[in-house]
């Protein structure tokens, strides 16, 4: 299964807020054998994110979109998903529900503040989308077809993903080593490994902890073990972490 992340927001291009949400994502999907293969950050644009949302629809399995759902003016994601296919945007019962009850709750929570929201707007998602109601906040997320549209605070995010989260699954497996070896010598042992078995080998130098982490990724375990194994025999490597002083 390969899924595309469009994280969404102008706060993100400017660097005001850390993308923390696609990082946790791709963790998720990748620990569930899913292939991550794009992630974008976009402008608050309704033409953008529509046009990537419809590029990476057809493309990918599954796409998810974080971000930008919530009433304000700024929060033009699920206006640009509806676009995108073509759909008007309604609101249904259960989101109008929800919404309600959120807002009543945050009133006898907090009964000196003045909450002025227009509560269908917060509501709305695109017509026959499956609705996905905020346990943790307020805006409704969705799904419409193999786009998944998510909030974009993060306890709302992987609240909302937790209960989407099984219909995400795939073949992928990783295998972590660990070798003291400099980066150049062992570029012949990676070259190898790859072209003798189906895997994807990246080598990510760490100098702090002065060693090479080695990730193998294939899409079945024995092509991964056998993998595993040549390099153990090959290179000086071990499947936990190693140091020393760098000779290069």
């Amino acid at each position: 299964m390969e899924v595309a992340l469009i994280t969404v927001g102008d706060e993100l291009l400017a660097g005001d807020t850390v993308n923390s949400n696609a990082n946790w994502l791709a963790t998720q999907l990748t620990e569930r054998g899913v292939t991550v293969t794009r992630i974008l950050s976009v402008p608050d644009d309704v033409a953008t994110i529509a046009d990537r949302v419809t590029a990476y629809s057809d493309t990918f399995d599954a796409v998810i979109v974080t971000g930008g759902i919530g009433g304000t003016p700024d929060d033009v994601t699920m206006e640009a998903v509806a676009e995108a296919f073509d759909r008007e945007m309604v609101v249904r019962e259960a989101t109008l529900e929800d919404v309600q009850q959120t807002i009543a709750a945050y009133k006898e929570a907090r009964p000196e503040l003045d909450i002025e929201l227009d509560v269908e707007l917060e509501a709305s998602i695109p017509e026959g989308s499956r609705p996905l109601l905020n346990d943790e906040g307020l805006a409704p997320g969705c799904v419409i077809e193999n786009v998944y549209v998510l909030p974009g605070i993060p306890g709302e995010l992987k609240a909302m993903f937790e209960s989407v989260s099984e219909e995400f699954s795939g073949d992928s497996v990783s295998e972590f080593l660990y070798t003291v070896e400099p980066e150049a010598n062992i570029i012949w042992a990676l070259d190898d490994v790859m072209a003798q078995f189906d895997v994807v080998v990246g080598c990510y130098p760490d100098r702090e902890k002065q060693h090479n982490r080695l990730k193998l990724t294939a899409t079945d375990r024995e092509s991964l073990e056998a993998a595993t194994a040549w390099l153990l025999e090959n290179v000086n490597a071990s499947e936990t972490p190693v140091s020393r002083d760098w000779d290069a």
